[in-house]
């Protein structure tokens, strides 16, 4: 009589969860993926409304043979599941003073555009390339997907680490090779798109920059949500087990060993392992008895540093802004004093800085026709500011969209056609988000690597973390590569 398959149970879809359990399921477990809201998706939910198609979540896809590594172990073609397709330029970042600079993984055009925007600037521009390269090829080709579970596999990186520069910020390892003050910020925003200040984060997060040149930035047609729909259909494919508008209620445990997670409707699932693809402090906090908790305290939680939240404006108008970009970033005269008010003093200042998301660049079916759909994200502080967003968000709103009519999108509010809000508060309640941090753990040098809640929990056997809060960290690729080790640490533990 064959042996039974092993049950892992995965909490949360979002790519962290979804990748995981789609790995698992491949691997001969059987896998149960239970997901809080209406659909799959986690942070990379997808409204619909008057025709519109909004990603709430992720919307810059990088490092897509993460995706494709997905199917081709599922011996599928990732092609007949969804169409990814490359954004050109990757982004466009405007500044206050009316200047401009687009850049994408053509290196060529991308040091004439240095050239031509601060032209004492192109040597270092080239020398900081060469040295991203390095950081790229030791923090991501060898360190992303691998498990920092003992301190020894700390230790065995430091001297890589100390090489590398790894204590310096972003900003600052920037600022040695590029002089230009706006261009520092072009070279060094990217810490913001996983939760980090870029005068705060390690510089091990300079890989970003050359991830993007190496593989590119990509679009999914359909949206993000298309990515999610083509990995929910691979896995119900393969015979795994969906479980919609199913919160977890909590984790069993007995002996500090996982057996199983209750469901918020009694239902009691048994399981080998669980993967949680929550937030990892709510994880520890809510889903895990606290006689079970050792390390991973009340007190341990609210020590850490968190990332910033976001507030989101997802809006579509009813005429069409060609010279817009699929990707804008635009960013306020001041720079460094915004984000310490955003990430330290956390104040709500007048002054912002927005992403501008307008997919319809891209891909018309985002929108009905005639029309555009857009999505602004702004970077305010996570919920210790003690700011009250059911009195704040609407004033806030209103600054913005002044703001982009004024300056980007004339005669915008009397276009707007469809929209909706999502705010820190949302953050913190319906996507329940420890103090409504966008990112989960600010990726500072010591919340990295082993420093990193790890991916297979300190406090009780066979539970394992896979998304922003653990190793690698947030952004899709991080969160993809979580999933790659949580695979390989159940394979080797628990074999199926």
């Amino acid at each position: 009589m064959a042996r039974p398959s092993k049950q892992i149970v995965v909490i949360g879809s979002g790519f962290g969860g979804l990748a995981t359990a789609v790995r698992l399921q491949t691997r001969g477990y059987e896998v149960t993926l239970l997901e809080s809201r209406d659909q799959l998706g986690g942070r990379a939910y997808v409204y619909r409304q008057d025709g519109f198609t909004f990603d709430a979540g992720p919307t810059v896809i990088t490092a897509p043979f993460l995706i494709e590594e997905l199917f081709q172990g599922a011996g599928r073609r990732m092609s007949d599941y969804v169409k990814l397709v490359p954004v050109d330029p990757f982004y466009r970042v405007e500044f206050h003073d009316g200047r401009a600079f687009e850049y994408n993984g053509d290196e060529a055009e991308t040091e004439r555009r240095v050239a031509a925007f601060a032209p004492n600037d192109v040597e270092g521009y080239r020398r900081m390339i060469a040295k991203a390269r390095d950081i790229f090829d030791k923090g991501f080709l060898q360190l992303s997907d691998r498990p920092f579970l003992n301190f020894t596999d700390m230790v065995k990186v430091i001297p890589d680490l100390a090489r590398l520069q790894s204590y310096r910020t972003v900003a600052g390892f920037v600022s040695q090779y590029v002089q230009d003050p706006l261009l520092r910020r072009v070279f060094s925003f990217h810490p913001l798109l996983v939760g980090g200040n870029p005068f705060q984060t390690t510089s091990i997060y300079a890989l970003i920059h050359t991830l993007e040149r190496e593989w590119g930035v990509h679009y999914a047609i359909g949206g993000t949500g298309a990515i999610v729909q083509a990995l929910g259909k691979l896995f119900v494919e393969l015979g795994g087990k969906v479980k919609l508008s199913t919160p977890a209620r909590r984790i069993l445990v007995d002996n500090h060993r996982v057996t199983g997670v209750e469901t918020a409707h009694g239902e009691r699932l048994q399981a080998d392992a669980v993967v949680s693809n929550a937030d990892v402090a709510n994880t520890y906090r809510k889903l895990l008895p606290t006689e079970a908790r050792r390390k991973y305290t009340d007190s341990k939680l609210d020590s850490m540093r968190y990332s910033m939240s976001l507030f989101v404006l997802y809006f579509g108008t009813s005429k069409q802004y060609p010279d817009v970009r699929h990707h804008t970033i635009i960013l306020s005269e001041r720079y460094q004093g915004l984000l310490h008010d955003i990430f330290n003093t956390k104040r709500l200042t007048e002054d912002f800085s927005l992403y501008l998301h307008r997919p319809t660049a891209t891909d018309a079916s985002m929108a009905p026709p005639g029309c555009d759909c857009w999505y602004a994200l702004i970077p305010v502080p996570n919920q210790l500011s003690g700011i009250d967003w059911r009195t704040e968000a609407k004033p806030f709103r209103d600054r913005i969209m002044a703001f982009l009519e004024e300056n980007h999108l004339p005669g915008l509010r009397e276009s707007i056609v469809t929209e909706r809000m999502f705010t820190p508060l949302d953050f913190e309640q319906t996507l329940d988000s420890y103090r409504g941090a966008g990112f989960s753990f600010e990726p500072i040098f010591t919340q990295s690597a082993w420093f990193r809640p790890h991916n297979h929990s300190e406090d009780v056997e066979h539970l394992y973390f896979a998304g922003a809060g653990t190793h690698p960290g947030a952004g899709v690729p991080g969160v993809l590569s979580s999933a790659k080790i949580a695979e390989k640490l159940i394979c080797q533990r628990l074999p199926a």
